[in-house]
């Protein structure tokens, strides 16, 4: 496997090169009459659905301030103090910054909301709570917004995202989780979410 340290203040631990899928789903095909399913065939997902045999790996700053699990094999980009995991319509963003006090729902709902309103395409509404997680509370915010169009195809689909904000002794670290409407990613959402540590 590949070390790859980004140059924006985030270093991404053993990330494997994307994988190309590549492999045609016999569900588009007929079945022969008296054909059975293949007892080790792989798993079928729907569009935007994240495979139960996902892989993850560790995420950390070179601060060590934090650890988080993304997706092995996603595409990652970075932009200042964030690093985008992306696979087909899914995408999994980290973003740091200091923050001298912990996020609220109240401050989510006058401060986030409004940027995110303006600056997501098909933006509906969804909730701004808090849930508890391994590493403390998080502030969630959740709404439906238009996918960045697929570069080869220029397709775009609706994404519901999942933007948590956790905060630990001055630093707020914000992880967007976003998949095509319908996807069935609460146990992958919830695997990443979770595997955050503060040190």
């Amino acid at each position: 496997m590949k070390r790859t340290t980004g140059h924006a203040g985030i270093v991404v631990a053993s990330l494997a090169a994307a994988l190309a899928l590549g492999a045609c789903s016999s569900a588009n095909s007929p079945a022969s009459p008296g054909a059975s399913p293949a007892p080790n065939a792989p798993e079928a997902n729907p569009a935007g659905d994240i495979p139960d045999n996902q892989v993850y790996v560790p995420l950390t700053t070179p601060d060590h301030r934090f650890t988080v699990s993304v997706p092995e094999g996603w595409a990652r980009s970075t932009a200042g103090n964030s690093a985008l995991f992306t696979d087909k319509f899914n995408s999994v963003r980290v973003e740091t910054t200091a923050r001298p006090q912990a996020p609220t729902t109240g401050s989510a709902t006058a401060e986030e909301l409004p940027a995110i309103r303006t600056g997501s395409r098909g933006y509906v509404a969804g909730s701004v709570s808090t849930v508890a997680r391994k590493a403390g509370n998080a502030v969630l915010i959740t709404y439906q917004a238009d996918s960045p169009p697929d570069p080869v195809t220029g397709k775009s689909v609706a994404d519901s995202v999942e933007r948590y904000e956790f905060w630990n002794n001055g630093e707020e670290l914000v992880l967007t989780l976003s998949g095509p409407k319908g996807a069935d990613n609460v146990d992958p959402w919830r695997t990443i979410t979770d595997s955050v540590r503060w040190m």
